[in-house]
């Protein structure tokens, strides 16, 4: 019963997350000058068009099986940097998008914990921030890669983009061997030790 409560908890947190992430990327794009996401659909606050087999459902089963922390994302907005006004500027905007539009969305759900004390926006929190820090580590197709990619000169920027085809692989071993918590934890207990909510563990 305890783990059902859980579920029907985590989800709906989840699929919030991970679905804002996806529109602010797609809406910055959007101002910036590329219309794909809209063009493809992917202009919208319905989850069901940014569920992914791998990132949505492979990844954070995978690691509950294992009884480690679930993680995930949703299908990547799809992003014509080309069709930006300034692509490599752009993609870093367009990117940076997603995690910023978690920490708001957690800053929002801690003020009102802390006026309720309801666990349940502790655990919003939680995995926003968990959502938005664990973006910005620099594994493709991860927003940390394109932050770097918009960072780094073209040539070198060429040979990093290449990597993205094992991107899943490699997010799983990282995270598998615990390197992405000593990463992620320390980043949401700073976060909250700024708002004044209960830390992480």
């Amino acid at each position: 019963m305890q783990r059902f409560y859980f579920l029907a908890v985590f989800i709906p947190i989840f699929l919030a997350a991970v679905t804002i992430h996806e529109y602010s990327h797609g809406l910055v794009a959007y101002f910036l000058g590329d219309s794909t996401a809209r063009e493809r659909g992917r202009l919208t606050l319905n989850p069901l068009r940014h569920l992914d087999p791998l990132w949505t459902v492979a990844l954070p089963v995978l690691l509950v099986a294992a009884g480690l922390p679930a993680i995930g994302l949703a299908k990547p907005v799809p992003v014509d940097f080309s069709r930006l006004r300034r692509p490599k500027s752009g993609m870093i905007w367009v990117a940076l998008a997603g995690p910023l539009a978690n920490i708001l969305l957690a800053f929002c759900f801690s003020y009102f914990y802390r006026r309720t004390g309801w666990e349940i926006l502790l655990y919003a929190v939680y995995f926003n921030l968990g959502l938005a820090i664990f973006n910005l580590i620099p594994v493709p197709p991860l927003d940390g890669s394109r932050i770097l990619t918009g960072l780094l000169p073209l040539n070198l920027a060429y040979e990093y983009v290449k990597i993205e085809k094992f991107g899943f692989l490699i997010t799983v071993a990282l995270v598998w061997f615990g390197i992405v918590w000593r990463l992620v934890v320390p980043g949401i207990n700073f976060f909250c030790n700024l708002w004044q909510v209960p830390l992480l563990g």
